[in-house]
């Protein structure tokens, strides 16, 4: 059976999924060996439909995979998508006033990479549809293929808005597989199998959310970007709030990575991984908590520099004002001559 890497991480996800990424292997005339090895999956296990391996197993098998076979489409089309390809499509969309433009850019733009699927947004009424249209047959590929397509899609536009995307429905052109269940883990919505074609049906207000990610996490996210398409999207402000509250509650403590990371029950790998992916490394919330602790107490009290500085956390009044000078262009003294003006 499928080896699983750690207890919190369920097995979740069909063999059905790693014998597509095999056959594409097979079909360029490649082993996979090193690719399974990679995610700790036995090659034995391949053969066995019923076996389940984790989100994380997946996510580590598609990066070797993709990178061994230069191919970010897994083999799906005729054409390879080289290294690179969907990052191309998310910087030509970070840049849109709302979801709805950077949905129809993405669209736009994939039609450009393959004549093998379309993509297309239709807005009508109250309801929007993603479709995703099959140009030619992908034979043992197409579950896998129209899956990922969509997967990728909605789970980028989660990211943009840093929110999951509510869908209405999402439907597939082919009957419900053995591992149907996971379709509804994946989208969180109603599945609907042996439709007329791939498609999510959504709210059409939701097209009208502003981005609210930038070039900066673009790049950030860009760096592990898997997690979003092969687990449902959550909200980064969840653990950016929670490790803005335990710095908040501990202003004097200095807290490091592994202190924060037992604190709030995480390995300090998968702390630095959720703040890199929301945009906010643990430095820049450690900064903001103790500028907004500083600026308080300068204008709130009369404590001492000494004490103000002790009280952010920091070793010395010198390196307190060191830190001050950076972050607000002035020493700490001047912003309390200043705040008391006001």
């Amino acid at each position: 059976m499928a080896q699983v890497l750690t207890a919190p991480h369920p097995a979740l996800t069909p063999m059905a999924f790693v014998q597509a990424v095999v056959l594409a292997y097979q079909r360029r005339g490649m082993s996979a060996h090193a690719a399974l090895a990679a995610a700790q999956i036995a090659p034995a296990a391949v053969q066995h439909d019923n076996a389940r391996i984790t989100a994380l197993q997946m996510e580590m098998l598609c990066q070797h995979a993709m990178q061994e076979l230069d191919d970010e489409a897994l083999g799906w089309f005729s054409r390879r998508l080289p290294w690179g390809s969907y990052g191309m499509l998310a910087r030509a969309s970070i840049s849109s006033a709302n979801l709805g433009l950077a949905l129809a850019r993405w669209c736009r733009h994939h039609n450009l990479l393959t004549e093998d699927v379309v993509l297309q947004l239709h807005t009508q009424g109250q309801h929007s549809r993603l479709e995703l249209h099959c140009l030619r047959e992908l034979g043992a590929m197409q579950e896998f293929c129209l899956l990922s397509v969509l997967r990728n899609l909605h789970g980028f536009a989660s990211w943009l808005v840093d929110a999951p995307l509510p869908l209405l429905r999402a439907s597939f052109p082919f009957a419900a597989p053995a591992h149907a269940r996971i379709y509804g883990l994946l989208f969180e919505a109603p599945i609907y199998f042996e439709a007329r074609l791939a498609s999510l049906l959504l709210p059409a207000s939701a097209l009208e959310q502003p981005l609210v990610r930038d070039e900066r996490a673009l790049s950030a996210m860009l760096e592990r970007a898997l997690p979003i398409q092969v687990r449902p999207y959550r909200s980064s402000q969840d653990i950016v709030q929670r490790v803005r509250q335990a710095l908040t509650a501990h202003p004097q403590c200095q807290h490091t990575a592994n202190s924060l990371a037992e604190l709030l029950h995480l390995a300090p790998r998968s702390l630095h991984r959720q703040l890199q992916q929301a945009g906010k490394p643990l430095q820049t919330l450690k900064d903001e908590v103790r500028r907004q602790r500083a600026c308080a107490l300068l204008e709130r009290t009369q404590l001492p520099l000494k004490r103000v500085a002790q009280a952010c956390g920091f070793a010395s009044e010198k390196s307190f004002s060191r830190a001050f000078a950076q972050w607000l262009g002035q020493p700490p003294h001047s912003y309390r001559e200043q705040s008391r003006q006001k």
